[in-house]
């Protein structure tokens, strides 16, 4: 009787604990909406925000004329990592994207544009020796194992999630964003010739 007891009380208590991490997950995905991801960040009037797959071609070409517009209008760029599960080795190359955010997100950014300048080279194989020559220049000790905790990758699958969550479908995804219209917060850049004038209305309105 006492047996059967324990396991009706064991029972009572997975079962509360799968609603409460059923509960908090359910809140977080239900506030991953457009209009709250697609904010320029604090400080800021105007952003521009990109969902990027570093195996993705057109994201190789795409990446140098996004950062030229940044500099161009001085306004930041918000980069996530959204690997489709097409490529072969574009996770990989996120997590250690990650790996090097860690040190600081410039260089995270840095290595994600030298994986574009070397897209066409690298392969599942050879993925490590590009890694270890940027670390190597860079004077950055990359271990062996350069996730062991599964840190890295938890950050790229929550990039990937927050992509999923406003239903991001293809890669590069790109966005203007800002903050002075409450009703219109984001625009998609869907025809790559009109980045510069959508980023004109949104700093004009």
């Amino acid at each position: 009787m006492k047996i059967r007891h324990a396991w009706f009380l064991l029972s009572v208590a997975w079962f509360l604990a799968f609603c409460f991490v059923l509960s908090a997950w359910s809140r977080a995905t239900a506030q991953d909406t457009p209009s709250t991801v697609l904010r320029p960040p604090k400080g800021s009037s105007v952003a521009i925000v990109v969902f990027e797959d570093l195996q993705c071609p057109q994201c190789r070409r795409m990446a140098p004329i996004v950062e030229q517009a940044a500099r161009t209008y001085k306004i930041p760029v918000i980069r996530h990592d959204f690997p489709l599960p097409m490529h072969n080795w574009s996770y990989q190359a996120a997590v250690i994207a990650h790996f090097f955010d860690a040190r600081s997100k410039a260089l995270g950014n840095e290595f994600r544009d030298y994986i574009f300048a070397n897209q066409l080279e690298i392969n599942p194989q050879n993925l490590r020796g590009y890694a270890d020559k940027f670390a190597a220049e860079h004077k950055v000790d990359l271990p062996f194992v350069i996730d062991p905790e599964g840190k890295y990758a938890a950050e790229v699958n929550a990039d990937r999630d927050l992509g999923n969550a406003i239903h991001i479908d293809h890669t590069p995804t790109i966005y203007i964003v800002g903050n002075r219209i409450p009703d219109r917060p984001y625009v998609e850049v869907k025809d790559n010739s009109q980045l510069y004038q959508l980023i004109d209305a949104m700093m004009r309105d």
